[in-house]
């Protein structure tokens, strides 16, 4: 059985870890999608999904295994960041070593970013690793985490500070799942697509802006290339650094701020995403502070996200010394070394670096940015 037509291939080269990333409509439905997967031959399969998309799509991906899974069973986790945590972690395994889960084992990751991270990070650890396949549900999820084998889960002092790096089978980005998607997600995905170009691609740039009103309303045709475009340029990055040793750490533009804030605040409370679109205006701001861009390049890009319908300004989370509380955090931060906190900054449109700066320059720059 073939692909539907509309189907766009984009390929992650990490030689015996190679795998696709499939982008069209009516994949979740199309057993061929899922044929690209797991060729492990195992008779079980699981489908770990939440409360909120599971109801919705489920069914009709156990459907589809069954033509290649003779068992094939489902878990339904809590949604929402704040149950990124050992705990759900657990429920997974409890699941796989309850029903005899074996090597052969695939685990389907049906959800958002915290879903696709769960479960990557639980085939990752079960019986030393088994197969998984990405069935990405948000935006953010299709255009970032679902693709390229960052797994983990979060820990109070840090987000994504528990984890592994484990590429899965494949990636099923199914375009028409975005249709039932709120508008507050679709913009929390829009700031994982808008930093691919300040880092990377300054025509994609020009291209969200003039096409951020139908990104917005879900435009099939934008969508389409808005994934397929951040999934090339993240494939590219990948493909040259896969475990996060020098250049993929440019990926994690606005993210050191953003971090700060989705923990400071509580996991939950704000979007993953929109953590990102204040930590762009950010780490933009410490760029201009550090003579690597003009004012006029941030003011555009604060536009860029507020179109998004993303927030611009960080937010106070430590009324006595709220600077200080965010260089408390992000000191956990990854890209930090012996305790000094390194920033992805841009050093021009479309090229990134990753800089130390002096916290009193941080300090400056948080005061400026974080809302009243």
């Amino acid at each position: 059985m073939a692909l539907p037509f509309t189907t766009q291939i984009v390929d992650i080269a990490l030689d015996e870890r190679s795998y696709p990333i499939l982008i069209g409509p009516g994949l979740l439905d199309s057993p061929a999608a899922f044929d690209r997967g797991s060729a492990s031959g195992g008779t079980s399969a699981l489908i770990v999904t939440n409360t909120t998309v599971g109801p919705l799509y489920a069914d009709r991906l156990a459907r589809v295994l069954a033509q290649r899974h003779s068992q094939v069973r489902q878990l339904a986790l809590p949604d929402g960041e704040q149950y990124k945590t050992w705990e759900s972690l657990n429920q997974i395994f409890d699941e796989l070593l309850g029903h005899g889960a074996d090597r052969k084992t695939t685990l389907y990751a049906l959800g958002g970013g915290v879903v696709g991270d769960m479960t990557g990070f639980a085939a990752a650890c079960y019986m030393r690793g088994v197969p998984f396949v990405q069935v990405p549900t948000t935006l953010l999820a299709q255009v970032d985490s679902s693709v390229g084998g960052k797994t983990a889960i979060n820990h109070p002092l840090g987000k994504n500070m528990v984890g592994a790096f484990y590429q899965p089978q494949a990636v099923v980005c199914d375009l028409d799942v975005l249709k039932t998607l709120p508008p507050r997600e679709m913009s929390a995905g829009l700031a994982e697509v808008i930093k691919y170009g300040p880092i990377a691609d300054m025509a994609l740039f020009e291209w969200i802006e003039a096409h951020i009103d139908a990104l917005r309303a879900g435009d099939p045709a934008a969508l389409a290339h808005a994934v397929r475009r951040s999934c090339e340029i993240k494939a590219h990055v990948v493909g040259q650094d896969e475990r996060e040793a020098g250049l993929r750490a440019i990926l994690n533009f606005g993210h050191t701020f953003g971090h700060a804030v989705e923990a400071g605040m509580g996991y939950g409370a704000w979007l993953h995403g929109e953590g990102v679109g204040a930590g762009m205006v950010m780490a933009a701001e410490l760029s201009r502070e550090l003579g690597l861009v003009d004012a006029a390049f941030v003011d555009r890009l604060r536009r860029l996200i507020e179109r998004a319908g993303l927030p611009v300004r960080g937010a106070v989370i430590d009324a006595a010394d709220n600077a200080g509380r965010y260089l408390e955090l992000m000191r956990v931060d990854k890209k930090a070394e012996g305790g000094e906190i390194r920033f992805v900054v841009i050093d021009g449109p479309g090229s990134a670096a990753v800089r130390a700066a002096p916290d009193e320059l941080v300090r400056q720059v948080i005061d400026r940015c974080c809302a009243a």
